[in-house]
């Protein structure tokens, strides 16, 4: 599982951030979403992404990281060595890479990162790709049972997509999120996801609106790929404290997901669903759903982030940061969180809905304050985060800052808006992830 460690330097950690900003000097845009230049790169490389272990394919506009950690969750649980590609990552670049279990030493991801330069010969490509490249590079030279890949942006043209046959491909909640390059509409953006699906590999989904799960369908049909949809092809719900999973192949108890919120049911779900139609698992997997560790998705905070905050207040952290986002951690608020005032502190990324993402919660929230880390990629100004809200959220400016002003009876805290934020936020805790 991810653990959150004192942060250290090891000793590749200053050879991995130059490399990256010297890859992103390759190509002029930091997002390009086509295959061929990766394609032309794991030609060189000897197509490393075709000696890879089992593949589970995740795209989604919520909820692919926690359904990714909750896959692997279950493949350890059943004895698997598992690798994991995931993005972005929050505190050190080495979290996008898990080999075999562990996290890719900083050390050996410089090493590989090199060599692909060196390979790649100064050719346009994007980091994202060069990086998945890097990724396909470790997965290969190291044996597992079991390969996880989370898409990066969308699915018909993202990096991860040039893998030829998955053993299975997952789909979770599409809503809208950058409509600027995958289209302006749930059904745009869902045949954009539904770009992973392949002949003949069954296609797991939860979820989902109708205007999305009608163009799943459509593409599944058409591709030839068996379509999984939750509450047709199999069902997840709540028992007591834990969950029952039924599909075809028989019912399931299983621990509750450890990740909170009542749509990391929904996730797992998925995951429970997508392992099963992809591979034969032991009985013993299921006891990973308990064990699921996801940083950054409603993840209590102890360190020195809460201790900024009154006495006795809890700081909690979401990386949340969508339309789709804003209403899912509303229905946890309300289901769990009705005890104590709730207190907002959002940081939030240039270029996303904020008021969008913000509707749902504000009438849940006791005080709403802006706020933009140094650190902060992309930040968006605290000034429009409170036009966003109306003109009701506060300056902060920073976490520190809005944490160390509140006021009134015993409360929450909410830490929310942008991954990126989060990132900063665990920085700023004295932790990293293991």
């Amino acid at each position: 599982m991810n653990a959150i460690v004192p942060a250290g330097a090891p000793a590749g950690r200053g050879r991995v951030e130059p490399l990256i900003e010297r890859l992103h000097a390759l190509h002029p845009r930091l997002i390009d979403l086509s295959l061929e230049r990766l394609e032309r790169l794991l030609a060189a490389l000897g197509h490393p992404e075709r000696r890879l272990p089992p593949i589970v394919h995740i795209a989604g506009t919520n909820g692919k990281g926690s359904t990714a950690a909750t896959v692997r969750a279950l493949g350890e649980a059943a004895g698997w060595r598992v690798h994991v590609y995931t993005s972005p990552h929050l505190v050190r670049f080495a979290e996008r890479f898990r080999v075999a279990g562990r996290l890719v030493e900083d050390e050996a991801l410089a090493a590989v990162l090199e060599r692909l330069e060196a390979v790649n010969g100064g050719a346009p490509i994007t980091v994202f790709e060069i990086t998945t490249a890097a990724a396909f590079e470790l997965f290969a030279a190291t044996p597992a049972e079991l390969c996880v890949l989370e898409v990066g942006l969308g699915g018909r043209a993202d990096a991860t997509n040039v893998i030829d046959r998955p053993a299975v491909s997952a789909i979770t909640s599409i809503s809208l999120d950058h409509c600027e390059m995958l289209g302006g509409t749930l059904g745009l953006i869902a045949a954009e996801k539904a770009g992973i699906m392949r002949t003949g590999v069954p296609v797991v989904t939860g979820r989902q609106a109708p205007e999305a799960m009608a163009v799943l369908r459509e593409r599944a049909a058409a591709v030839g790929a068996p379509l999984l949809a939750r509450d047709a092809d199999w069902t997840i719900e709540r028992v007591g404290y834990g969950v029952r999973f039924a599909d075809a192949g028989g019912v399931v108890e299983a621990p509750a997901p450890s990740l909170p919120g009542p749509h990391q049911v929904d996730n797992a779900g998925i995951a429970m669903a997508a392992l099963r139609a992809g591979m034969a698992v032991p009985a013993g997997a299921y006891a990973g759903l308990g064990r699921v560790d996801w940083p950054a998705r409603f993840q209590r905070l102890h360190g020195a982030v809460a201790d900024m905050a009154p006495a006795g207040w809890e700081v909690w952290l979401d990386g949340g940061h969508n339309p789709g986002a804003g209403p899912v951690m509303a229905a946890h608020v309300r289901e769990a969180w009705a005890d104590r005032p709730l207190h907002l502190v959002v940081g939030m990324k240039q270029a996303k809905d904020s008021a969008a993402f913000l509707a749902p919660l504000l009438p849940l929230a006791a005080s709403v304050w802006a706020v933009a880390e140094a650190g902060q990629h992309l930040a968006l100004p605290v000034e429009a985060i409170i036009a966003a809200s109306g003109g009701v959220a506060r300056v902060g400016p920073t976490v520190e800052a809005a944490l160390r002003r509140l006021q009134g009876p015993l409360g929450r805290v909410l830490v929310c808006g942008s991954l990126y934020l989060a990132g900063e936020v665990l920085k700023l805790d004295g932790a990293e992830i293991r």
